[in-house]
């Protein structure tokens, strides 16, 4: 069985066309020959993209020259109503001075402070997906959209997702989604910066809200920071850390946008991740099962820290996933000099494209690239192609900060779910992946959920080895 994956366009279609595809869905408006092309260039009237799959050229754009491919400004369009200048979406100094700031808080022993987060966070899912447990079909995507937010909210603001202003931000961040397109006409058109932007009404309204209620959070944080009263979360670490060349900390406008986008990346890419991840097994019953072992064997009763290095199938699933599905699907950069890729001169000014969703399928790269298989990690071309291939967290300087966190919290909550619970296909739309803000879903995904018979042979039998 070969999961699903969306059907690539002609490899020739007319302008309007590509930008109509575009728009709709960044997945199934590429070509089918870019899952074995090396790179690709693609020209508009309005600008030349490069897409570029050769690894050494992934690894030259954002690890060897990263600062000669800043983000391109086009990615900002879309997201500059709720991300503000976050370090998602800054450049040069603005970007450098964010992430000293940011990056302590994600070092050291961190982690192991927020796992029981991500632990309370996880056996609130159980609890909540229980009561669903039954014949009638569950949207799994929504409860993973969930329960990834409650674990962002305990572990920056240490406030369950049931606090009445967390639940207003996930809430107004689902409307969000619904009324954000993914690409902004200042993506695809080059306007100066006087030119509005046209975003949509809803868009502005909901990303308001959003930051509006973050803005409260925030300050509430800061007046407990003066008090002395504050807990030692993630917030208070970023608020408190200043800068370590100029002294400076963040303001609470430039808080709410650092906020805005860890409950984005937090959130968001995790719940892609988590819900592609059950479906997958959902197909593969034989791996699911393999998997509720595991966790009947390695989950303690009570929050464990050491349990995260004995959930090697779950982590082996989850990091499969994320390749057949990563979260990101496409970074943009954009050439700041002029440049030879491949024989092709690069003018200043070209948006260069590394697509993880055509790495990770590339069919000169990967054994068997669109099949699901967890088990390729423990071979060589699997691990050749980790090293070298595989990118869902990005890679040098502006690699994700919370990758260390994704990696932990998405086979904790994986395994406590198939502890619990078995998940089986239900009848409804097909599943077809498109880009949305995270790669999704157009219809949701809907699994009927019974619960998993802990006395079962298969659990039993795996307790015996």
């Amino acid at each position: 069985m070969i999961p699903p994956k969306p059907a690539p366009r002609p490899d020739r279609v007319t302008l309007w066309r590509y930008l109509r595809l575009f728009r709709d869905d960044i997945l199934s408006a590429q070509p089918a020959r870019l899952y074995r092309a090396w790179m690709a260039e693609f020209r508009t009237p309005f600008f030349r993209s490069y897409l570029c799959n050769d690894p050494a050229l992934v690894d030259l754009v954002l690890k060897g020259r990263p600062m000669d491919f800043p983000k391109s400004g086009r990615i900002r369009e879309g997201l500059k109503p709720l991300l503000g200048d976050s370090v998602f979406i800054t450049n040069g100094e603005t970007w450098a001075r964010q992430r000293r700031i940011i990056d302590p808080a994600f070092e050291g022993g961190r982690l192991r402070e927020a796992f029981a987060a991500m632990w309370a966070a996880g056996q609130a899912a159980v609890a909540r997906i229980d009561v669903k447990t039954g014949p009638q079909p569950v949207e799994i995507e929504e409860e993973m959209s969930h329960v990834a937010a409650d674990v962002i909210f305990r572990t920056l603001f240490s406030i369950p997702i049931e606090d009445t202003t967390a639940s207003a931000v996930f809430s107004e961040f689902r409307a969000h989604q619904r009324a954000a397109p993914v690409v902004n006409l200042g993506a695809l058109m080059p306007l100066p910066g006087w030119v509005p932007r046209f975003h949509r009404r809803e868009t502005r309204a909901t990303a308001g809200r959003i930051r509006a209620l973050i803005a409260g959070l925030t300050e509430g944080r800061a007046a407990e920071i003066a008090a002395g009263t504050a807990p030692d979360d993630l917030a208070t670490k970023i608020m408190t850390t200043p800068d370590p060349e100029t002294g400076a900390r963040f303001s609470t406008r430039e808080m709410v946008d650092q906020v805005a986008i860890f409950f984005l990346a937090g959130h968001e890419t995790s719940a892609s991740a988590l819900g592609w991840s059950i479906y997958l097994l959902s197909l593969f019953p034989d791996w699911q099962d393999r998997v509720a072992a595991e966790a009947a064997q390695a989950l303690p009763d009570g929050a464990d820290f050491a349990v995260l290095g004995r959930l090697k199938l779950a982590r082996a699933v989850f990091r499969e996933a994320m390749r057949l599905y990563p979260p990101v699907p496409m970074f943009v950069r954009e050439a700041r000099t002029a440049e030879t890729f491949r024989g092709r001169a690069l003018i200043p000014g070209a948006q260069v494209v590394i697509s993880p969703w055509h790495l990770h399928r590339h069919e000169r790269l990967w054994d068997n690239p669109d099949g699901f298989d967890p088990g390729r990690w423990e071979t060589e071309n699997g691990r050749a192609c980790q090293r070298q291939a595989y990118i869902p967290f990005s890679a040098g300087p502006r690699v994700c900060p919370g990758a260390g966190f994704a990696m932990a919290e998405g086979p904790l909550i994986l395994a406590l779910l198939l502890r619990a619970f078995r998940f089986e296909p239900a009848e409804g739309p097909p599943v077809v992946p498109v880009a949305q803000l995270t790669v999704r879903s157009r219809d949701g995904i809907r699994l009927r959920i019974t619960p998993r018979d802990a006395t079962s042979s298969d659990v039993i039998g795996m307790k015996q080895i």
